[in-house]
This record gives C-alpha cells, sequence and structure tokens, in this order.
C-alpha cells in the first residue's frame, strides 16, 4: 500500500501529453501546404472559367431591340428591349403618354410594367390599376419586340443550319441572318413626332418606313406627300444625308434626325 499516487499521476500525464504530441506530427504531412493550395485550386479555376463561360454567352447573345409604337387614347407607347442569352435583361419605355394627369400615370405604371416584363420574360404581364390604356399598350408594343427578338434568334439559327449544308445554302442563308430591323429615336417638330424604322442587310438599308409622322389637318397632307418621298432617298443615300422635301420641312428635319438614330443603332 505505497503506492506514491501525486507520482503515479504526473508521470500518466507525462506519457499523454507525449502520446498526443507524437500523434500531431504524424498527422502533420497530411496537411501539407502544396495539398492544400492544389485542392483550392479547381475551384478556384472552375469558378473563373464559369464566370468567363457565362460572360461570353451574354456577349454572344445581347442584343437591343424596339417594339413597335402602340397608339393608345391618352398617347403612343413604345418599349425597348435589351436581351442576353435569350432573356430579357432590361425593359424601358422610349414613349409613354404625358401630360397632365398622363405624366402621373405614366412614372406610376411604367417602372411597374418593366419589372414585371424582366420577371415574366414574356408579355403575359398584368395591367397596373389606374393606367388601363398605358398598360394595354405596353404589352402590345412589348409583344412586338419579343417577336423581333425571336426572329432575329431564328434567322442566326437558320444560317448555322444551312451552312452545313454545302456551299449554295451557306451562301442563300448569309444574307437573311444579316438582315436587322431597327426604329430611330422619336424626333419632336412642331407638328408632332416623327419616327423611322429601317430594314438593313448586308450593310445597306433596304428598307424605309416612318412608323410615327405628323398628322391632322394640312398636316396629314404634308405627310402623305413627304414621307414616302423621303423613304426611298433614304434607301438610295444609304445614310441620312438627303434632301428635305419642299413644303415639309419640320417633317423632313425630324425624319433625318430619327433616321440617324436608327444607323447609329446598326453602326452605320
Amino acid at each position: 500500500m505505497k503506492k506514491s499516487h501525486p507520482l503515479r499521476r504526473i508521470v500518466l500525464a507525462t506519457a499523454a501529453t507525449v502520446s498526443g504530441i507524437v500523434l500531431l506530427l504524424s498527422l502533420k504531412p497530411t496537411t501539407d501546404p502544396n495539398a492544400a493550395q492544389a485542392a483550392g485550386a479547381i475551384p478556384q479555376q472552375t469558378a473563373a472559367g464559369q464566370e468567363s463561360a457565362q460572360g461570353g454567352a451574354a456577349a454572344a447573345g445581347s442584343g437591343t431591340v424596339t417594339g413597335r409604337v402602340a397608339q393608345t387614347q391618352y398617347g403612343p407607347v413604345q418599349v425597348r428591349l435589351t436581351v442576353s442569352g435569350g432573356k430579357i435583361t432590361k425593359a424601358e419605355a422610349v414613349q409613354a403618354p404625358s401630360g397632365g394627369t398622363s405624366t402621373q400615370k405614366t412614372e406610376l405604371a411604367v417602372p411597374k410594367l418593366n419589372q414585371e416584363a424582366v420577371a415574366a420574360q414574356s408579355a403575359d404581364i398584368d395591367a397596373v390599376s389606374g393606367a388601363t390604356y398605358t398598360s394595354a399598350g405596353y404589352k402590345q408594343s412589348l409583344q412586338s419586340a419579343l417577336d423581333q427578338a425571336k426572329a432575329a434568334g431564328g434567322s442566326s439559327t437558320g444560317s448555322s443550319t444551312g451552312g452545313g449544308s454545302g456551299n449554295g445554302g451557306g451562301k442563300a442563308s448569309a444574307p437573311a441572318a444579316q438582315a436587322r430591323t431597327v426604329s430611330g429615336s422619336v424626333a419632336q417638330t412642331q407638328y408632332g413626332p416623327v419616327q423611322v424604322r429601317i430594314t438593313v442587310s448586308g450593310g445597306k438599308i433596304t428598307k424605309a418606313e416612318a412608323v410615327q409622322a405628323p398628322s391632322g389637318g394640312t398636316s396629314s397632307q404634308k405627310t402623305a406627300l413627304a414621307v414616302p418621298k423621303l423613304n426611298q432617298e433614304a434607301v438610295a443615300a444609304g445614310s441620312a444625308d438627303i434632301d428635305a422635301v419642299s413644303g415639309a420641312t419640320y417633317t423632313s428635319t425630324g425624319y433625318k434626325q430619327s433616321l440617324q438614330s436608327a444607323l447609329d443603332q446598326v453602326g452605320g
């Protein structure tokens, strides 16, 4: 019964400590910094690769399309979309009713409609209470813009498919893939707004038309006289350097401004 209990405890504690140190030293090689870096490099590279791939896809599928003008009881509505990777990333109304209470309703409704268009990715959106006409016009122009975006996507797909079917098929599909329709910004004139839409193929204007022009009274007569001439000159000149039509100076000036805006969009 002459056991030295305190000494025995010290010996056991020392042995336990030594065993723990030995175990830690034996485990250390598995946490080699080089191995840790190698393991961490894979997820970092993968993340970078994903960002690069996403950025490339967005750039390849990006574009801006403007829908047709929808005439409502309180004024025109027109929507422009930014599409990336086949999805709507931005929606905005480049035209909306204004003046008096219309301005207040537009300021209330348009931001909501823009948000819904991006969220729904379609024209199937709810009308904003108190702005029924604006909402209806917005949806019409939005659907027009979506149709243009789908048509552009279809042309690209058709070109790729045709390219693999021989030389003849590739040549026939190339011009269709290059065709593009854009609408210029609205030019406000003394007698009303003017807006031009052009179709460009192979770097040339193949069609020009005024989707908006002054109307009412003598303005309708002047528009009917001037616009066809301006359309022809735009196609013939391939630029906005066209002559004004006598007797329709304001309309001609607005036409040239909107035409130049459309050309700027296509890099013309």
